[in-house]
């Protein structure tokens, strides 16, 4: 049997393993809570209304990282080229998002 195939199937394996003990947990305290009289409801929560917004910037500011790691892959090493612009588009997309928020919120 070929060695690379464990890999993917232990890597879906560790996943389904995370998610399972997380929602067996999330399940268990709920049910404690419920058989102690107390509301459930404290773990909804409702959608920010500017969540799309935001993740529409970054988005933008990913791409924008992925076409100047191209630009700059010639110059530079190319995966740091393209994991670095990335990251910095990406996280000056959160910060404008940010302050976009932050403008829109201060009008209501």
């Amino acid at each position: 049997m070929e060695e690379g195939i464990f890999v993917p199937i232990g890597f879906f394996l560790a996943i389904f393993a995370v998610l399972y003990v997380y929602w067996t947990t999330r399940t268990k305290e709920r049910l404690a809570l419920i058989e102690k009289g107390a509301d459930a409801g404290i773990f909804k929560t409702e959608p920010s209304k500017y969540a799309l917004m935001k993740w529409g910037i970054f988005l933008i500011g990913a791409a924008v990282g992925v076409i100047t790691g191209y630009a700059l892959s010639s110059l530079i090493d190319e995966v740091v080229a393209f994991f670095t612009m990335i990251f910095f588009f990406g996280g000056v997309g959160l910060v404008v998002a940010h302050l976009i928020i932050n403008h829109l919120s201060k009008k209501e």
